[in-house]
């Protein structure tokens, strides 16, 4: 039984093309088809813990919900903002923008053509980096089209019950603070009939007041002491600012207008406050459209303000998480490395195995297409699986003669170690995957390794993928009592195990990993620079490219693949002469 919860890559495969395949069904408006095929896809994504995709998932499903029935809104709702979270959670570019593209699609049903507009714009600049599902077209018809219908309505001025229902809507689920601050600002100046509204945030620690955006100008970070101009009166006094006519009121300075060129007329300045009723900042509303601002527009700026004030000390509160998070990372990935350093601290003959087991690791997995959690998970592993050499006697460890069968035996127990020490460390339900692969790099796939002597699935596919960067390094690495094996005789030693002590699978995507970026991780050893023109010329070839050239006979091979092989051999060995490199 795998117990890695992590799937085999042709299941990953054959999943994705179903959500693929679902997309465009979605986008056909075949649901039923959809919905068939996201029930069959989507039990291999919760396998494998892959929050981007259960994200899309969720998103077709809320959008199917909805279209298919209009009085399920609430429900449908609920799985959008599920999957708006997951896509911000897994930060995936595609679930993000999917989560934004359907919730356009929804709004603009509802005929919320101000919100689906955000949605949908939002959707459009993401896409612009990167479109993997091709819905940019699509995206581009939808705002078109709801550009055409907000022509028809501008004249209309909004409800302000409406408004506040589609404000709140709107903020409820954003947590990027930048992104919350752009939405309420363009939300409320929709709401007020308003030019330009600013949205500040109070900066307790500096007293300063700050924002990302400033509607009509340029979106860059606004910065001023907190005891300055009309918003700053607002956030130390609490006091509520309209004027009426600016530039014959003292308060109002009009030297950002001379800089700018705009011209402010009236101005709506008000506190933003918590649900302490602590004062977080403040809005700065300009130029009402007809006339100026009323008590109305007061009374609808504190209603705005209500739920505003609590989404944005909630998105503070989440980056101040997502900061600490971070510093936890970085502490937790240095305690492994140092765990690492341990090793190589106490076994000088194999010095950097580890790591290099590691890199070989990540790009198996990477050509696997494992998800980037994945690939984490395995790199870990890879970085501690010899952790558990901690426990062996150095007199073993370091001997560098043939081991008697005793000695074979008490340096065999490092796996079993490394098991024990690192399921101590309880960080995570990713970190039990860590142990569970780390320990499995010498099971074999006929069941012959140890120390659990599992078999074919029953080991950990990350073990799987250990077992061959291990044994590959193992033999390509240079010590001071051996040289390095001929490459030939490396890939010889894959493909004859293969089915035996490795997964055949996994030698087959090692085998055709590029040549370029195997010589990589070798040069990570010998400190060499991989030529330019040397890595053009070895990126066209794979692994399996250069064993099939090795064994035609020498005298058959024409230039090009003699100055393979020369090429190759030369970074593999280490030795560097002007006349190595590849012209």
């Amino acid at each position: 039984m795998n117990t890695t919860g992590l799937t085999d890559l042709k299941d990953i495969e054959y999943a994705n093309n179903l959500l693929n395949t679902a997309v465009k069904e979605f986008n056909k408006k075949n649901f039923s088809m959809c919905k068939n095929l996201l029930n069959e896809a989507q039990p291999t994504f919760k396998t494998n813990n892959d929050g981007a995709k259960i994200s899309i998932c969720l998103a077709l499903e809320g959008a199917i919900e909805y279209i298919e029935d209009k009085n399920k809104y609430d429900d449908a709702l609920s799985l959008l903002e599920d999957a708006k979270y997951l896509a911000t959670y897994t930060q995936d570019h595609d679930a993000k923008t999917f989560s934004e593209y359907i919730l356009g699609i929804v709004y603009k049903l509802e005929k919320s053509y101000d919100l689906s507009k955000l949605h949908f714009t939002s959707a459009k600049n993401l896409a612009f980096k990167g479109d993997d599902l091709n819905l940019l077209d699509l995206i581009t018809e939808n705002l078109e089209e709801i550009q055409s219908i907000s022509n028809g309505l501008l004249a209309n001025k909004r409800d302000p019950l409406v408004a506040l229902v589609k404000i709140g809507q709107s903020v409820s689920a954003e947590t990027n603070i930048d992104s919350l601050i752009r939405v309420i600002a363009e939300e409320t100046k929709e709401a007020i009939q308003a030019d330009r509204c600013t949205v500040f945030l109070f900066d307790k620690e500096h007293n300063e007041l700050w924002s990302k955006v400033a509607l009509g100008m340029e979106n860059s970070e606004i910065r001023f002491p907190a005891d300055k101009g009309l918003a700053g009166h607002c956030v130390k006094t609490g006091e509520t600012i309209n004027i009426k006519d600016a530039y014959n009121d003292s308060r109002f300075n009009p030297e950002i207008d001379y800089k700018t060129g705009y011209k402010t007329k009236t101005i709506l300045c008000m506190p933003i406050k918590n649900l302490q009723q602590k004062i977080i900042g403040a809005f700065q509303v300009l130029n009402k459209l007809e006339g100026y601002f009323t008590d109305e527009d007061e009374d609808l700026l504190v209603a705005i303000g209500s739920s505003a004030g609590i989404a944005l000390e909630n998105a503070q509160l989440f980056k101040t998480q997502q900061k600490m998070l971070e510093e936890q990372k970085i502490v937790f990935e240095s305690f492994i490395e140092t765990l690492a350093a341990s090793i190589d601290a106490r076994d000088k003959i194999t010095a950097g195995h580890s790591s290099r087991v590691r890199m070989y690791s990540s790009l198996i997995a990477k050509a696997m297409n494992m998800t980037e959690n994945e690939v984490n998970i395995i790199e870990k592993a890879a970085t501690l699986h010899d952790i558990g050499k901690i426990g062996i006697r150095d007199s073993v460890l370091q001997k560098e003669g043939r081991l008697t069968d005793e000695e074979y035996k008490h340096i065999q127990s490092h796996v079993e170690i490394t098991h024990d020490i690192l399921q101590k460390i309880h960080m995570s339900e990713d970190f039990k995957k860590v142990a569970e692969i780390a320990c499995s790099h010498h099971e074999k796939f006929d069941g012959t390794g140890y120390y659990r002597h599992n078999n074919g699935k029953e080991i950990p596919l990350g073990g799987r993928i250990l077992a061959v960067s291990d044994v590959f390094d193992a033999i390509t690495s240079k010590r001071h009592y051996r040289d390095k094996m001929p490459i030939e005789k490396v890939m010889g030693i894959l493909l004859k195990d293969s089915g035996t002590h490795f997964d055949g699978s996994i030698v087959d995507v090692f085998m055709n990993l590029r040549c370029n970026s195997i010589i990589k991780v070798f040069l990570t050893e010998n400190h060499l620079e991989l030529n330019p023109q040397d890595e053009e010329f070895l990126s066209k070839y794979t692994m399996r490219d250069l064993y099939d050239t090795l064994q035609l006979e020498p005298d058959t091979l024409d230039n090009t693949q003699q100055n393979f092989i020369s090429l190759f051999n030369t970074y593999y060995y280490g030795q560097m002469t002007k006349d190595t490199t590849n012209d």
